[in-house]
């Protein structure tokens, strides 16, 4: 069994910068609070390293990345700051930064197999955690809890390479911002002394832009929603982590090829996105037994900072996503030959065109006052999930040693789920991360390669 063995355990400030505030305060507005209570998302980067010695490891790299993370921080403040959740009536949430917050920095030394853990076949879930850190505890006072929102670890495999895990509240940011903040880091790590670090982030569009008038109680919802989370007793600090013992995780590789097969096979306009999901929907399907009448749900978030009325620029810090669902009946979605995939395809294109780009006067945040009630209600109900977008491109965050061998989203692991990002080795192409039970990762397996081989045929037979 593999060892990880604790190096050192300190915390990084952001570096002091003439022109950088020593104190931030954002309302924590709904778009965050649709994520107030939920547990913290966890994910981790491998990267091959085999020449690093444990001294070069100890003496450059981690000196390195401490360093380049304090500059990372001096621009994206929040994160070393903490949600405010106030305990006294009357009050609303911040996100809060004061001089003399910082972010805990783990580092770790590993026996583990870069190699398989790296793969893409099916591997056990549980033994990525020991690369993820926790947050640190929430600190209290009579007038309000103080929860960190970002820790990091960074583990040597001595002769093989290296590996950075992130945690972070999803209160805080969504998986656009982490992106963000991810490549920012890396930008400055690699980067040679003397480079203006806040030109080379604006340069790449990923200097954090944190003016939140413009959607801040955006038709009244932050009250809202803020009222939902008092009533509830919602909790501000995300709980424990449950380490899966009968979970398998594995990486499902898609070329441009082969969507721009499925693509065609449906005949009309259609994106990346829904092609993909449709795919993974029809195969959870037809993997599983259920009852061919009872529905099912397959959710995603839609970023609304291009499709506010107005506009938040791509770098808005925060979360600023809507909550779209697709629905069939589970016999509908796993017929056969093309029938189960282009009714899974039309369901997710016909919901992304009434949601996201909705013509009403609220456009899509038409409903968003229902939002948690809507997806409370799913609770117990056969349901699937995407993290990620198609744009998200973790591989091309460079620190120094070439782009990264393999990421992983741990946070998958508590559900039914799928994460979606570029591929790191086909130019186009998509990883579909996926994390199931183990005999339900069995099947899926199985009936994925069934089936996308079926369909990639059905396309040769349509253009005859």
């Amino acid at each position: 069994m593999a060892i990880v063995t604790v190096v050192e355990h300190s915390t990084i400030s952001p570096a002091p910068e003439s022109d950088i505030r020593t104190e931030l305060s954002l309302p924590v507005v709904f778009f965050d609070m649709l994520w107030y209570d939920c547990p913290a998302n966890h994910s981790v980067l491998f990267f091959d390293l085999p020449a690093c010695s444990k001294s070069h490891f100890l003496d450059k790299i981690v000196p390195d990345l401490k360093s380049s993370l304090s500059l990372t921080l001096a621009q994206f403040l929040p994160l070393s700051g903490n949600i405010i959740h106030p305990t006294t009536p009357g009050n609303m949430p911040l996100i809060r930064y004061q001089h003399g917050d910082s972010v805990s920095f783990l580092v770790s030394e590993s026996t583990a197999d870069l190699n398989r853990l790296t793969g893409n076949e099916p591997r056990s879930c549980g033994e990525y955690y020991a690369f993820a850190p926790t947050l640190p505890p929430a600190t209290r006072s009579e007038e309000y809890i103080a929860c960190p929102v970002l820790a990091l670890q960074v583990t040597l495999f001595p002769g093989q390479g290296l590996c950075i895990g992130f945690v972070t509240h999803h209160a805080v940011a969504d998986a656009s911002t982490v992106v963000s903040f991810i490549r920012a880091w890396a930008l400055i790590n690699s980067s040679k002394p003397g480079t203006d670090v806040r030109d080379r982030l604006v340069q790449a569009n990923c200097l954090p832009f944190y003016d939140r008038k413009n959607v801040t109680n955006i038709n009244g919802l932050d009250s809202i929603y803020w009222d939902l989370i008092v009533e509830q007793s919602c909790v501000v600090e995300p709980p424990p982590v449950k380490i899966p013992t009968d979970r398998l995780r594995a990486t499902f590789v898609l070329k441009k090829d082969e969507i721009d097969s499925l693509k065609a096979l449906v005949g009309t306009h259609v994106s990346s996105f829904s092609v993909v999901c449709a795919l993974v929907w029809v195969c959870s399907a037809r993997s599983e037994v259920a009852d061919d009448e009872e529905t099912e749900y397959f959710g995603f978030v839609a970023d609304c900072r291009a499709r506010l009325k107005c506009a938040m620029p791509a770098n808005y810090f925060g979360n600023c996503v809507a909550l779209v669902k697709a629905e069939l009946k589970h016999g509908e979605v796993k017929k056969g030959g093309s029938d189960g995939f282009l009714r899974s395809v039309k369901a997710i294109g016909e919901v992304i065109k009434e949601k996201v780009y909705n013509e009403n006067e609220n456009g899509i945040l038409c409903g968003a006052d229902k939002w948690p009630e809507e997806y409370e209600k799913l609770i117990g109900k056969r349901q699937y999930g995407v993290a990620g977008s198609p744009r998200f491109d973790f591989y091309a965050a460079d620190y120094g040693w070439g782009k990264a061998k393999k990421f992983e989203a741990l946070f998958i692991d508590g559900g039914a789920s799928l994460s979606l990002c570029k591929s790191r080795d086909f130019e186009g192409g998509l990883e579909i991360g996926l994390s199931k039970p183990i005999a339900q990762m069995d099947a899926f397996s199985r009936v994925f390669a069934e089936v996308l081989s079926e369909l990639l045929q059905l396309k040769i037979e349509h253009q005859k």
